[in-house]
């Protein structure tokens, strides 16, 4: 049982120090909500979300027809809301399944909200308001597509944002906590929004885990190896074997430039790396480096040469293989298939297998991502980033928790600073927290060709080192993973993209989201997949006719690449005469934060 506290004194000196500290921190708060308020780009952005909204809403109002309708929904609802609340209060009735399904929202799971009858109605009241809003926008006719979808993401972030469960007066389960504390959660809770407010750039920086409970190399990314090259993007690590012998055909993991690579090798029951490794393969991973004002000129074909090819030369040498099998996660299976279409173009057959995790590269459908990704918004990017030349990783990563903002923004909200609670360790959040800077340059050109233009499915529409570059002329073997709750690769989106390819494909919809599907290990047995080597034209096609499996998707890759990946030959260990071991795994690359990135 928590202690209750009484001694409002003390309490009153706490709250007297923290304000205190909240003083000395408010100058410099001050300029930075003062400069950005000036800026220029900050105003035309915010003229142009206003402008979105103007234009639909008017053709609402204006609209008898369409007004009314949606006035008859919102009365009739609230009726059925009302009769619900007065026939429970009066008689116990059980609600309508309409009603009773709005109760399985996990922002109201404590039984507070169901034992007062008052929370129960501010609670029904707020998710029938929500929804029919929510429902309002989605049904809009007659404007652009594009437009549609960025009204109908902002207008649901509005109304999970005005939550009563992120309130403490509206939040029953917070009253009560306070009550039980006597405060201290409040005053715990502030002593987190102080320290979660950065002295570096103003923002407000969210605490999602307990950021000292894990140390690089020491309890994550623990796997043994060798960085035995490094250059001014990357440094190349590879594993120790733990076979007597391997396959002859290496593996090359390309992790995402966005985040850093050790999603894949996170602890010993969880790591990709370690499982393959375990399986015999000889396996070499990309750390691409957490960049600065002094990658500024670096573009998007610096890190296929200085990454993947200059990856590729070195594994050769150390190996003697000319092929390799290739895996590219998210944004690194991007700058992969850009790779396979250079070599392809430069009639060079380097891959023995292709592997695409959670990859786009037909970009005609990214999402809720391509809200935020327009030619409006990147001319406003480009103003803010020539400045630094470079790409804050927390302002990505705060992008990509809007996609998630219930789970990732506002349950932290209230934890951390209501709650009062301290976030528990967890290594996948952990992973989340430690972003990421991207080049000015490359991040433009990515962002303009990829996700704006859509040039990388067209034949020629992109060109790296002088060679245009076309997927289609890709007929390496290649295994396609996707996961069915993605956020930020739709899986129908990246089928598009297998589709280009010229050779054999296998597609496969793994169960969970970005991360979770990927890092998936067969001794969990979550979650299960749908697979097939068939690519009929449309994805509802494919899923229809696809096979499903219990477990893990990474047996059946390993089962897939069996046929690429050689015979066997004795265990190699890290490195050879020309490529010596610098450091041991996981290098210092990885560790570079992002407050010291200018420091080293």
């Amino acid at each position: 049982m928590p202690e209750k506290k009484t001694n409002a004194g003390v309490n009153l000196v706490k709250i007297i120090e923290l304000m205190n500290q909240m003083f000395y921190k408010q100058k410099g708060l001050l300029s930075f909500f003062l400069k950005k308020q000036s800026s220029s780009s900050d105003i035309k952005a915010d003229f142009m979300m206003a402008s979105d909204y103007s234009g639909p809403l008017l053709k609402y109002f204006m609209n008898p027809e369409t007004f009314l309708n949606i006035q008859h929904r919102f009365i009739s609802d609230y009726m059925r809301l009302t009769e619900c609340f007065m026939s429970n209060f009066i008689g116990g009735i059980e609600p309508e399944d309409s009603i009773r399904a709005l109760h399985t929202d996990k922002r109201f799971k404590s039984d507070e909200w169901n034992s007062n009858q008052f929370y129960k109605l501010l609670r029904d009241f707020y998710l029938v308001t929500s929804n029919n809003i929510n429902d309002m926008v989605s049904g809009i006719d007659g404007i652009d597509e594009q437009k549609k979808k960025k009204i109908v993401f902002f207008t649901k972030q509005i109304t999970d944002a005005l939550s009563p469960s992120n309130f403490l007066l509206t939040n029953p389960e917070l009253m009560k906590i306070t009550f039980e504390t006597g405060g201290d959660n409040l005053i715990k809770g502030f002593e987190n929004f102080l320290n979660d407010v950065s002295s570096v750039d103003g923002n407000i920086h969210i605490k999602m885990t307990d950021t000292q409970a894990f140390e690089l190399g020491e309890n994550i990314a623990t796997s043994p190896g060798k960085v035995i090259y490094q250059n001014e993007l990357m440094q190349l690590i590879q594993y120790e074997p733990v076979t007597k012998d391997v396959y002859s055909t290496p593996i090359l993991i390309s992790p995402p430039w966005i985040n850093k690579f050790y999603i894949l090798d996170l602890n010993e029951s969880n790591s990709l790396v370690r499982w393959l490794v375990k399986k015999g393969y000889t396996v070499f991973m990309i750390s691409w480096v957490n960049c600065d004002s002094r990658h500024a000129h670096v573009k998007y074909e610096d890190y296929m040469e200085m990454g993947h090819i200059k990856a590729l030369d070195i594994i050769k040498d150390i190996t003697g293989e000319q092929k390799v099998s290739a895996m590219g996660y998210c944004t690194g299976g991007t700058l992969l298939a850009s790779t396979a279409a250079y070599l392809a173009g430069k009639k060079e057959d380097r891959f023995a297998s292709l592997t695409y995790l959670a990859t786009l590269m037909d970009f005609s459908d990214p999402g809720d991502l391509g809200i935020f990704v327009n030619k409006e918004q990147l001319d406003v990017l480009k103003k803010t980033i020539e400045i630094t030349g470079y790409l804050d990783g927390r302002q990505l990563a705060q992008t990509f928790n809007m996609l998630r903002s219930n789970d990732l923004i506002w349950s932290y909200v209230v934890n951390n600073y209501l709650k009062g609670k301290t976030p528990v360790p967890f290594d996948i959040l952990y992973w989340n927290s430690d972003s990421t800077n991207l080049p000015a340059n490359m991040y433009t050109f990515y962002l303009n060709k990829m996700y704006i233009e859509n040039k990388l499915k067209e034949p020629g529409g992109i060109v790296l080192k002088g060679v245009p570059i076309d997927l289609s002329a890709i007929t390496t073997p290649a295994y396609f993973l996707t996961t069915e709750e993605d956020h930020i690769v739709l899986w129908k989106g990246s089928y598009h993209g297998c589709r280009i390819h010229s050779g054999p494909v296998r597609f496969v919809l793994a169960g969970s989201g970005h991360v979770a599907g990927v890092i998936n290990p067969p001794e969990k047995n979550k979650y299960g997949f749908r697979f097939s080597d068939s690519l009929p034209e449309s994805p509802d096609e494919w899923f229809t006719t696809s096979t499903w499996r219990a477990g893990s998707w990474w047996n059946n890759w390993h089962g897939w690449n069996r046929e690429y990946a050689g015979l066997r030959v004795p265990k190699r260990k890290p490195g050879n005469r020309r490529y010596k071991a610098i450091e041991n795994a996981p290098g210092s690359y990885v560790k570079r934060k992002l407050i010291n990135t200018e420091e080293n």
